[in-house]
């Protein structure tokens, strides 16, 4: 979707898809917004509700029968598990998605954890391809005037057209662009607190056989799942910001996370879109 500025200030009804590394900062955008006039929609809720909900369930209700008490519990139907995601609370699904590793540290083995990064991906590009159903409903059913995006920060890996396709047609696209000094911040964090991830699997393959030659690991099954969560991390973050910038250059419009972190409020939010509107048609004047 494209154009002017003006014509961004103007725009009765703003359908905005903010895109970035996790971390960066694009719910504590969204959520700046004033909620009784934007409607917010998380991709990675919408996983996990709708698409992964059955799958993260059967997760933990298989470890909850390893523990006899809870076993005899569920299978006389005495007791329930939900899953109580929130758009501020996706730990369902990072607990679903796990870390491939020694099953004996909490690791999963290599198909097994194959199959369930398939499986996200599968859900991710879904919940993306919903976007224009819940534009209809936020404005149908719920009366909000707008609607933001909070796209996962995978997005960019997903290799479906449909999806960044989908996505421009029907929203404006603002990739968030990290700073080298907030690149640190998210290596130093995922340092820290390794999380599980989502992965293409061309990308896995070839970082999984790197880490394991210059560990020595003989299998997969043999590697601590933090370890190599810790060693990637910094890989993946370099492999991802040329997919971020070649969307936004061919679909959408960028702003710095520095001036995003700055946005108090909406009317800071209109205004950081307009100039990175405003920016891009000047370059594309010039060019």
């Amino acid at each position: 979707m494209r154009m002017t500025p003006q014509e961004f200030i103007d725009w009765d009804a703003k359908r905005i898809t903010l895109l970035g590394m996790s971390g960066v900062g694009k719910t504590t955008l969204a959520n700046k917004l004033p909620k009784e006039q934007w409607f917010h929609y998380s991709g990675d809720y919408r996983i996990g509700t709708k698409y992964l909900n059955e799958p993260i369930l059967d997760n933990i209700k298989r470890q909850a029968m390893q523990v006899p008490f809870l076993r005899d519990l569920l299978r006389s139907d005495s007791i329930y598990i939900c899953n109580n995601i929130t758009v501020d609370n996706l730990a369902p699904i990072s607990t679903f998605l796990g870390k491939v590793g020694d099953p004996g540290r909490g690791g999963l083995p290599l198909a097994e954890f194959k199959r369930r990064q398939a499986l996200h991906r599968e859900a991710e590009i879904a919940a993306m391809l919903d976007v224009p159903l819940f534009i209809d409903k936020a404005r149908d059913i719920y009366d909000y005037r707008h609607f933001v995006n909070d796209a996962g920060g995978s997005v960019c890996e997903l290799d479906d057209p449909r999806v960044l396709e989908t996505l421009a047609r029907y929203t404006l696209i603002v990739y968030i662009k990290t700073t080298p000094e907030l690149e640190q911040t998210l290596i130093e964090r995922a340092r820290r607190s390794p999380k599980p991830l989502y992965y293409r699997e061309a990308f896995l393959d070839e970082q999984l056989a790197a880490f394991m030659a210059e560990r020595q690991y003989r299998s997969p099954e043999e590697i601590p799942p933090d370890e190599f969560v810790t060693w990637v991390f910094p890989r993946l973050l370099r492999s991802r910001l040329p997919r971020y910038q070649q969307i936004a250059d061919r679909y959408g419009y960028i702003v710095d996370a520095n001036d995003a972190a700055r946005v108090r409020d909406e009317q800071d939010f209109l205004q950081l879109v307009a100039d990175a509107i405003a920016v891009k048609e000047s370059q594309r004047k010039a060019g």
